[in-house]
């Protein structure tokens, strides 16, 4: 590539940037709070905010800085340790919001921007690529965040609750943690969760959940199997590890199964779980369709579930 090629990409990319960061800045928060403070972004136009559940909890006063001067109340609507997210409502804010967009479709590499108050320095702008998908991170209420998108996107304390971006300036993630000891790893929860997670939040002030006893992980389905089956979704759910004793291991799951579908859908990912364990799906008996690996083979196999409160 010559000179004027390396320009000419080099000027896309910084447009792609720019572009991202002047939308979000409008609609991301400084959330301070006593002893603290983190980041936070608007996703409606009537002052619903996201962050992370770390950043807000244990707090009973918070206030809302914007790039613009605008700074504002805002109470808590509710948090969740499992996934840590929160959602606060603020009082007064300015018009912009952000558009939650999907996490389903990422693909490693592809161009990411976060927007966030590190160590107290307000509105900073950094970019990567998304390194990984489908991670796993310890929950601060003891468990796994599950579905976290790994990136090498710079981030430090503050960065925390801000926005994760795609090129289109959509949320595709909710930044939540680095590897102190390294470099270029950073952590956001999928915006497909966030977003169900909010959902909950908003109409209950909690996460009404069930509990199948199951860490598991997104895969590709083998192409084969999908050409000969007409599966309409192209990933499923490997099944890591089954806790002993559990709701899955007293239905016979085990390590090594394929979950594929549930209740007639699709499973493509965590969140289409989570979305049936969660909500109106709460402590209902789960209709698994799944594939487990028999002598070498994909045996398709149906299994009932009644996940534990």
């Amino acid at each position: 590539m010559g000179a004027r090629e390396d320009s000419i990409a080099l000027d896309a990319y910084s447009a792609t940037v720019t572009r991202v960061a002047q939308t979000a800045g409008r609609a991301v928060a400084h959330i301070k709070m006593r002893g603290g403070s983190g980041s936070g972004f608007l996703f409606t136009p009537d002052g619903f905010a996201l962050s992370n559940a770390h950043v807000v909890q244990g707090a009973s006063e918070y206030r809302a800085a914007f790039a613009d001067g605008t700074e504002s109340s805002a109470r808590l609507v509710g948090l969740d340790t499992s996934t840590d997210i929160a959602v606060l409502r603020l009082e007064g804010h300015p018009p912009a919001f952000l558009e939650l967009g999907s996490s389903a479709d990422l693909q490693p590499g592809q161009l990411v921007v976060a927007v966030g108050n590190p160590l107290g320095f307000d509105f900073t702008v950094t970019a990567g690529i998304v390194s990984a998908l489908g991670r796993s991170l310890p929950a601060r209420g003891g468990g796994l965040v599950e579905d976290v998108i790994q990136t090498d996107v710079a981030l430090n304390p503050g960065n925390s609750g801000g926005p994760l971006l795609d090129g289109a300036a959509r949320v595709i993630g909710v930044n939540t943690a680095v590897i102190p000891s390294a470099q270029g790893l950073a952590f956001a929860v999928s915006v497909d969760t966030a977003r169900w997670v909010a959902g909950e939040l908003m109409r209950h002030g909690a996460v009404r959940r069930g509990r199948l006893g199951v860490q598991c992980a997104a895969m590709a389905l083998p192409r084969r199997w999908l050409r000969e089956n007409a599966w309409p979704a192209a990933t499923g759910l490997r099944l890591v590890d089954v806790v002993a004793g559990g709701p899955a291991a007293a239905a016979g799951l085990k390590s090594g199964d394929i979950l594929i579908g549930c209740d007639g859908q699709p499973l493509a990912q965590l969140s289409d779980l989570l979305k049936r364990l969660a909500g109106e799906g709460y402590g209902r008996p789960l209709a698994l369709k799944l594939l487990r690996p028999v002598t070498g083979v994909l045996t398709t196999m149906y299994l009932s579930v009644r996940p534990a409160a």
